[in-house]
């Protein structure tokens, strides 16, 4: 089965990530451009995963993670090699109402990182559902190349006018018209 596509809000939640290494660092890189209510928990922390505690002034345990450290928290991103603890934090989640994501484990997820292009307020996800990452890095870097640096600068404007003009069908029809008019000036077909 595959996994929703869900973009949601996560200015509010708390993230707990387990892991200090290199994968830990990729999670750390993703989660920070949505939220930085983010504690890590780990006994090492690499330097570039410390950079990021650092930069963004995260929450850091060094130490190991113990039974009910989840408690709390909205999401948890387990990214170490310890299979057996993966399985555990997952199945301490069970009942409640956190979200756990086990790094190359997607039998203890409920949810995935997809790879993604961020520019401006434009999010684009891609997804094998776990099958395979590198299928989904490469088709990312695909589309970063691609999609116009202009486009944060473009959405903010149609946002703006999103606010001024009333809703209706004249409003929907001049969108398109902008939006079709971008897309012929900085796409090639």
């Amino acid at each position: 089965m595959s996994f929703f596509p869900m973009y949601m809000d996560m200015q509010e939640l708390k993230v707990l990530v387990v892991g200090g290494g290199y994968i830990a660092t990729e999670k750390l890189e993703k989660l920070v451009d949505f939220t930085t209510q983010i504690t890590v928990i780990a006994l090492r922390v690499e330097d570039e995963a410390q950079n990021i505690i650092d930069k963004y002034e995260l929450a850091l345990h060094q130490r190991a993670y113990n039974a009910g450290d989840i408690q709390g928290f909205d999401i948890v991103i387990v990214a170490t090699d310890t299979v057996e603890l993966h399985k555990a934090i997952y199945e301490e989640s069970r009942g409640s109402r956190i979200l756990v994501n086990s790094v190359d484990n997607t039998d203890y997820c409920d949810f995935i990182f997809p790879s993604y292009v961020q520019k401006g307020d434009l999010t684009i996800a891609f997804s094998t559902g776990g099958a395979s990452p590198a299928f989904a890095k490469q088709i990312r870097r695909h589309f970063e190349k691609i999609i116009p640096d202009s486009v944060g600068e473009f959405l903010q404007k149609m946002k703006a006018l999103r606010s001024e003009m009333p809703k209706g069908k004249e409003r929907m029809k001049y969108f398109d018209e902008l939006v079709e008019e971008y897309f012929k000036k900085h796409f090639k077909s």
